[in-house]
């Protein structure tokens, strides 16, 4: 009877009460600007709970952060959403801070390489996804992308040895296409983050923009990242305003990934 509910347990953890659990974020800061950090807060003007995002300067970058769709596919991805909820009109329409936040998802080769793959949202085949809804005197912006949303959309490789902005040579152009890679060519890249050992490791050349907590170098499988290295994503005050942030796998592909997790307790267990 004890085994059996351990397994029940698991089993409740990984699907839900009435459904797929929801993905789980944490706020962190990726790097501070040459005045100081960006400010990450609660705003409760829109929505209970929201969190604000000010980046004041160049430099500064903060994410949050999720685990919950690490193992998966590129193309198991079945929900990536936030909702913004501060003015975009501050902005002119197609720049960085008008189409914030964008996403970096890291992903593995299984055998030791790690990249990371960013969105391109200031590119117009991207923003028609950038959905608005108006809410009496208010109007909001939301993300709620599936892979089939992504496919086409082009992407961006940072964080390998011989990455960074337009480059086509590396490990992930490599096994996928040496020239401007979509999600489409990247479907079968599996999410996992590396080590905080891998990222501090200069063989590797992870830069201080990458997707992991500034002192610690924890890294999560997916962000929604708000700021960068240039100045292109300032927001000033009011910052960022989001809620609503998810990152969901295909039910199909969770199932497996649960499967395999009570498979594995099975067998430890009867050892």
């Amino acid at each position: 009877m004890k085994k059996l509910v351990t397994v029940c347990t698991l089993a409740a953890v990984i699907f839900g009460i009435g459904g797929i659990v929801q993905a789980g974020f944490d706020a962190f800061v990726i790097r501070n600007g040459a005045s100081g950090g960006p400010t990450i807060q609660a705003n409760n003007d829109y929505v209970p709970g929201a969190t604000e995002f000010v980046i004041g300067e160049g430099g500064m970058k903060a994410a949050l952060g999720s685990n919950d769709i690490n193992g998966i596919t590129i193309a198991g991805i079945s929900q990536l959403s936030i909702t913004r909820l501060d003015d975009t009109s501050r902005f002119s329409g197609g720049s960085g801070p008008a189409v914030a936040p964008y996403f970096n998802i890291w992903v593995t080769d299984r055998a030791g390489k790690f990249a990371t793959i960013s969105n391109q949202p200031s590119r117009g085949d991207f923003q028609p996804l950038f959905e608005e809804t108006i809410d009496g005197s208010n109007t909001y912006h939301t993300y709620d992308l599936s892979y089939a949303d992504l496919a086409d959309k082009s992407l961006q490789v940072y964080e390998t040895v011989s990455g960074g902005y337009g480059s086509t040579s590396t490990w992930v152009h490599d096994l996928c296409g040496n020239h401007e890679l979509t999600f489409a060519d990247i479907a079968s890249l599996t999410i996992a983050p590396p080590s905080a050992a891998y990222i501090q490791d200069s063989a590797n050349a992870v830069g201080s923009g990458a997707a992991d907590v500034l002192g610690t170098n924890e890294a999560y499988g997916f962000n929604w990242v708000f700021g960068d290295t240039l100045s292109n994503y300032v927001s000033g005050a009011e910052g960022y305003v989001v809620s609503d942030f998810n990152a969901v796998p295909e039910p199909s592909t969770f199932a497996m990934l649960g499967l395999g997790a009570i498979s594995l307790m099975l067998i430890r267990r009867k050892r």
